[in-house]
């Protein structure tokens, strides 16, 4: 019904920046908040980053400062700038949406992108 596909991860070096995209597609009928999580080896998922329908913003304090969530609502698509990048960011990012498809749109699902690595060498 709504499926996420992310991009933009890879290799860097400390202090370095990447940029993630994360656009849905589907038969969409409203998407509610976009968010960025991530996963580091051994460790819980957490979030990063979210924004709301209406533009308002979130962060993880290890983030604030350095990282910047957007969206682009006529591309639904959301975005992850990362500047002054830190090894400790290292984690595969995982893109996740509520939103209602078409098909069920008075239900909010979760969805989520199938994550891509970043990973930031020292």
């Amino acid at each position: 019904q709504v499926q996420l596909v992310e991009s933009g991860g890879g290799l860097v070096q400390a202090g370095g920046s990447l940029r993630l995209s994360c656009a849905a597609s589907g038969r969409i009928f409203r998407i509610n908040t976009m968010d960025w999580y991530r996963q580091a080896p051994g460790k819980q998922r957490e979030l990063v980053a979210a924004i709301t329908s209406g533009g308002i913003t979130d962060y993880a304090d290890s983030v604030k400062g350095r990282f910047t969530i957007s969206r682009d609502n006529a591309k639904n698509t959301v975005y992850l700038q990362m500047n002054s990048l830190k090894p400790e960011d290292t984690a595969v990012y995982y893109c996740n949406v509520k939103a209602s498809p078409v098909a069920s749109f008075r239900v909010e699902n979760d969805y989520w992108g199938q994550g891509t690595q970043v990973t930031v060498s020292s």
